[in-house]
């Protein structure tokens, strides 16, 4: 068994998503896009098998990852002693599953003789009701319904939201670039390949079934989110999520409006995770998730005395 794993493109983007879908999954790694976000920073590379399958290797500060198969359930112990033999053999190291979903954990029921699997806490997606994101009732979410309001006040006659499309990226991108000033140096390693992954989307918009909304004051952008649909899930999910900081109620604005506009059908949305930081921690928790898709790092034990590569 060979496997070639190729370069992501945005061309090949309709072909695969096409494997997606297949099963219970309430990740963000659920749909396409993530993949294509990071195939940059992430080398993040494919292997289609059988028309079944899309396996996906990515390197990780210098050191090799897969994901799991992305297939029907009934499929993936197969495709995982694929990528496993993949690793063994051709790479001479054990596999090691990068953010594995709970439901295929379960299903996968992997000895733990043979494999480490732990649980990864700072990766969890936030999940939330969408109707409760879209209205803001209660008390958990007064303080959101306040900064909105003060935004509408404030900004009465001079705002409005549009739906943006690939002709808008020049708009998006001055705004990144605006953005991306007032973040200065002093910033998370990522932030340069999460900017230069937008621009990619961008870019590319035309092949890659994302959803997209602005918020415009005084004519000019200030808030834009990216967004995919899970439809077995019924799941929107936020990618991308960008406002002008030094405008109160901007980012709860946007937050709302994208969902209202965007994707009525959705009764979840994935926000993704808070990469173990706690200012992101404590913005998505004031939000009152309603539960977490929890991930999982796999990594193959290897007998004493293996080659190990």
């Amino acid at each position: 068994m060979n496997l070639e794993f190729n370069k992501l493109n945005a061309e090949c983007i309709e072909e695969l998503a096409k494997y997606y879908g297949k099963r219970h999954d309430q990740t963000c790694d659920s749909v396409i896009l993530d993949n294509f976000l990071w195939r940059i920073y992430y080398d993040v590379r494919y292997c289609v098998r059988d028309q079944k399958a899309v396996l996906w290797t990515m390197n990780i500060m210098g050191k090799q990852y897969a994901a799991l198969p992305v297939c029907a359930m009934e499929d993936m112990p197969h495709y995982f002693s694929e990528l496993e033999q993949y690793f063994n053999k051709e790479l001479g190291i054990p596999l090691e599953i990068y953010l594995a979903d709970e439901p295929a954990m379960e299903y996968l029921n992997l000895p733990a003789d043979r494999y480490s699997v732990i649980e990864l806490p700072d990766s969890r997606d936030y999940l939330y009701s969408a109707e409760a994101l879209k209205v803001l009732p209660g008390k958990k979410l007064a303080k959101k319904k306040n900064h909105m309001n003060f935004f509408k006040r404030e900004y009465e006659g001079r705002y409005e939201y549009r739906t943006l499309c690939c002709s808008d990226n020049t708009d998006i991108w001055k705004f990144l670039d605006k953005w991306r000033e007032q973040k200065g140096q002093e910033v998370e390693g990522h932030l340069d390949y999460e900017v230069e992954g937008i621009h990619e989307i961008l870019k590319n918009c035309c092949f890659l079934n994302v959803r997209m909304g602005g918020i415009y004051i005084d004519g000019q952008l200030e808030a834009f989110s990216i967004g995919s649909y899970n439809a077995r899930e019924k799941m929107a999910i936020i990618h991308v999520e960008k406002a002008n900081p030094e405008i109160r109620g901007l980012y709860q604005m946007i937050n709302q409006q994208f969902l209202i506009h965007e994707f009525e059908e959705a009764e979840i949305v994935n926000r993704e995770d808070d990469m173990g930081l706690p200012g992101l921690r404590h913005a998505k928790m004031s939000y009152a998730p309603m539960g977490f898709a929890k991930k999982y790092r796999i990594r193959q034990l290897w007998p004493e005395g293996s080659q190990r590569g």
